[in-house]
């Protein structure tokens, strides 16, 4: 048997259930997943240095391994089954997000408090603001999925200092960073 599969069948292939995977197995994926995310974001940035210093090609190079990266970890979250129904998936955002900020950011940031680190603390901060934004957000389009409707069809503005998301038009200045409409970027 082949082990290569056309695109549509990677795309659309029923792969196992989580219970149908052996916990070891699970947890290997889920560290993989992890691992290849946070490569794959790590590359994007080194790209955007490599070219702020004038090597496109090697930012080229990096963005071309971050895709790469990316691929491996959307295979690993297929197997695992974390891709689940609109719905389904809005709910499990919701409660990663609320994990974020009911238990971990406030943590984390107690401890960059304490140890005096402000830089850390700062985006700790950050994060746990736009976080419980994503939240509501979150909340809002898994009722209006549930209602058998799709979200209104609205930009959305991410401050690029400091994550703050907000949907329709960007705010002249970040209520969380105090950064110019100018460094929002829009979806």
């Amino acid at each position: 048997m082949s082990d290569v599969i056309s695109r549509e069948e990677a795309l659309t292939k029923r792969l196992p259930k989580p219970e149908e995977l052996n916990a070891m197995t699970q947890e290997s994926l889920a560290a993989a997943f992890a691992g290849e995310s946070q490569a794959a974001e790590k590359y994007l940035v080194w790209a955007e240095q490599a070219e702020a210093e004038g090597y496109p090609n090697v930012g080229k190079l990096f963005r071309a391994i971050s895709f790469a990266e990316t691929r491996h970890a959307r295979n690993h979250l297929r197997v695992m089954g974390g891709i689940n129904s609109t719905a389904e998936n809005l709910l499990a955002a919701f409660d990663g997000e609320s994990f974020e900020v009911d238990e971990m950011y406030p943590a984390y940031h107690e401890i960059a408090k304490l140890q005096g680190n402000h830089q850390a603390s700062r985006s700790i901060n950050y994060a746990l603001k736009a976080e419980a934004d994503h939240k509501v957000q979150y909340t809002d389009a898994r009722e209006a999925v549930l209602a058998g409707k799709d979200i209104e069809d609205v930009q959305v503005n991410v401050c690029l200092a400091c994550g703050h998301t907000i949907i329709g038009d960007a705010p002249d200045k970040c209520p969380y960073c105090g950064a110019g409409k100018d460094l929002y970027r829009t979806f």
